[in-house]
């Protein structure tokens, strides 16, 4: 009788992801084509970059093969040690539409890409501007349809998630339980009909904003401690009662975030604190993963062997919807089938990530990210 009802507690845990994302198909779509006629949207395009040597001409050279937009490509060069600022002059002095600009001194009280990103906005003259990551690279007609995309939507601020490529074994572990995680356990109905903040969400990778909208929330200075702006810019907007909205760029945009183990822990530790780590969630999360996805694969091994009929059942049938999301997660996002084949280690990594920062945090040194502190 225990067996059987673990087995039903699994299978709740599961089940509710699993028809979840069922039904979050149907919001979460790549952006439309431009409409036939419609102006010629004008965008700045925004880069912060760090140390970003390795990653910063493809996507500067991505971003100027746009068509259908007028743009500006500024990177802001945030005191780089290697050759970040001298790779984008030598692309600047080839196309006027790049230039290059240093970050100012960082502030107290501010994360580095915040500020960064807000120094971009006051070097900025178009009226849309488009906030990328140094390792996003770009398909020709992406800012067309993303600003498309916010134009029919009429959100303040839009969001693209873009193809996540992995290399190593824990990329191809953790990095998919992205978009798994977005359309498991997020209610995109919310996202697209209300303007509640608990409904925001983004990736930090790639966001298309108004200026009006960015300067009636304070821009990101309104998140300037944050290390997880796709999180908190988005709530940000909507506390200002402004539209956010998201789409699925993976035909759209490729992104490598880490490129070693140590990068995948640390990088998704350091965003972790404001997100699934969050107090009063951690425990939460920890319980809907382990029942719904790490438990449900050894538990059929476990109640197979005792030869209880109904709890076996249960089992499987929690073990199949554990695993179904994350395998037509990969399918859709083009993401890792190892990665998806060993879900139940890939959940028990990333919930291990989320202790790992609580633990920091509790013991007073929360992790950083890229040789600065945590603000």
């Amino acid at each position: 009788m225990t067996l059987l009802v673990v087995s039903l507690v699994c299978l709740w845990c599961a089940a509710f992801p699993a028809l979840l994302f069922l039904w979050n198909r149907t919001y979460f779509r790549p952006p439309p084509q431009p409409a036939a006629g419609a102006p010629t949207p004008a965008i700045s395009v925004l880069i912060p970059a760090r140390n970003e040597e390795h990653a910063i001409g493809a996507c500067v050279e991505s971003v100027l093969a746009s068509t259908g937009v007028e743009l500006e490509v500024i990177v802001l060069d945030d005191h780089s040690s290697d050759r970040t600022a001298e790779v984008v002059r030598e692309m600047a002095a080839k196309d006027r539409r790049v230039r290059v600009e240093s970050a100012p001194p960082l502030p107290p009280g501010w994360c580095g890409k915040q500020h960064a990103c807000y120094a971009l906005s006051k070097l900025a003259r178009y009226p849309l501007l488009t906030f990328l990551d140094a390792d996003v690279r770009l398909t020709p007609d992406a800012l067309a349809r993303m600003a498309a995309f916010r134009q029919r939507t009429r959100a303040g601020l839009v969001s693209g998630f873009p193809r996540q490529e992995t290399g190593t074994l824990l990329e191809k572990l953790v990095i998919p339980l992205i978009n798994w995680l977005l359309m498991g356990y997020l209610p995109m109905v919310g996202v697209r009909q209300t303007t509640w903040p608990g409904f925001g969400v983004g990736c930090g990778q790639w966001f298309l904003t108004t200026r009006e909208a960015y300067d009636a929330v304070g821009g990101h200075a309104a998140v300037k401690s944050s290390l997880h702006d796709g999180l908190t810019l988005p709530r940000a907007y909507r506390r200002k009662g402004i539209r956010t909205d998201i789409c699925d760029a993976t035909d759209l945009a490729v992104c490598r975030m880490y490129r070693s183990a140590a990068g995948v822990w640390n990088g998704l530790a350091k965003n972790a604190r404001e997100g699934m780590a969050a107090t009063g969630q951690i425990g939460v999360w920890t319980v809907a993963l382990v029942l719904g996805q790490v438990m449900p694969t050894p538990l059929l091994v476990a109640v197979g062997v005792t030869g209880d009929v109904p709890a076996s059942a249960a089992a499987g049938a929690a073990a199949v919807l554990s695993y179904l999301p994350r395998l037509a997660s990969a399918r859709r996002f083009r993401a890792s089938w190892l990665g998806a084949a060993l879900h139940p280690a890939g959940v028990t990594v990333l919930l291990a990530i989320q202790w790992f920062a609580v633990y920091r945090a509790v013991i007073g040194k929360p992790v950083g990210w890229k040789g600065r502190p945590r603000p």
